[in-house]
């Protein structure tokens, strides 16, 4: 006697209740025919965050995975409580490691503080805890849709600077300093890029707000006021329907689209392990280079 195997088809079920983001189910992103990458692709440029439970991706599979987007700012890097040793970190110490994950918490855009700013990103679950531990993201193209007029014609002509140390600092990471394992990576010497506060999608032509914890300094304003432009904004984009956060099961893979989504990390009790794998897509020069670096 011989049984068929039920296959269940590729399915991009929209999240509820919010402005973005889809649930991939039937594929495994590991082993994509062309067809089946050129629906997640389109769907990801939709949705911009794209969700793939129980995928337990290897290091090779996710890299590949990752790569069906683009080069590859950096192949992979553990966001992580567990050190290299297998022993947990500990939060009292605040090692540069452990200043960089609670800085994470703040809502940011990737790599806008390098002269190229990500595409996107692979992010991928490994060891998950127990509560906590969410990650967030915000749409910034409803955000910008739904500022009045006025705000929309005032933003238009602004840029911002933006830093990984002007945003470490804020948490008084004294980033000139090494006291840890961190690589270091974001902390350059090089000039702060400068961007426009509002971003055109080069492949959907959608505006968006290009805002979060690295964007500071807008030229033409004084620090106070351009502090508190920057985070009324962010106040105001980063709330329900447009915000979503996802609560990790091991074995869970997402894809989101860094040039129109901003996302943020969540706390959990660091007495638990928490073991997250990153592979950042890089932007394309052409369209996300920095507007000057002066």
């Amino acid at each position: 006697m011989t049984h068929s195997l039920s296959i269940e088809p590729l399915t991009i079920k929209p999240l509820r209740g919010t402005t973005f983001g889809a649930v991939v189910t039937g594929v495994k992103a590991a082993a994509l025919d062309d067809a089946a990458w050129r629906e997640i692709h389109a769907a990801w440029l939709q949705y911009a965050l794209l969700i793939f439970p129980g995928q337990y991706l290897k290091r090779d599979e996710q890299i590949a995975f990752a790569k069906r987007f683009g080069p590859l700012e950096f192949e992979m890097a553990a966001i992580s409580n567990v050190k290299s040793d297998g022993s947990l970190r500990i939060e009292a110490d605040n090692d540069d490691v452990m200043k960089i994950l609670k800085g994470n918490m703040g809502w940011h855009c990737d790599s806008t503080y390098m002269p190229v700013q990500a595409k996107g990103a692979v992010f991928s679950a490994e060891v998950v805890p127990s509560i906590g531990g969410r990650t967030g993201f915000a749409d910034m193209r409803a955000a910008y849709d739904a500022l009045d007029g006025p705000l929309k014609a005032r933003i238009e002509k602004l840029a911002a600077h933006h830093s990984l140390h002007h945003s470490q600092s804020k948490l008084g990471h004294q980033t000139k300093k090494s006291d840890g394992e961190y690589s270091g990576y974001g902390l350059h010497d090089g000039p702060m890029p400068l961007r426009q506060l509002v971003k055109v999608h080069p492949e959907t032509g959608r505006k968006s707000l290009l805002i979060g914890r690295h964007a500071h300094n807008i030229p033409g304003m004084d620090k106070a006021e351009s502090e508190r432009l920057l985070q009324e904004l962010v106040d105001f984009a980063c709330q329900p329907p447009r915000i979503y956060h996802h609560d990790w099961t091991a074995g869970d893979a997402v894809v989101w689209d860094n040039r129109c989504l901003l996302h943020q990390a969540t706390p959990w009790d660091m007495n638990q392990p928490r073991v997250m794998w990153h592979s950042r897509i890089a932007g394309n020069p052409a369209s996300e280079s920095a507007l000057a670096s002066p």
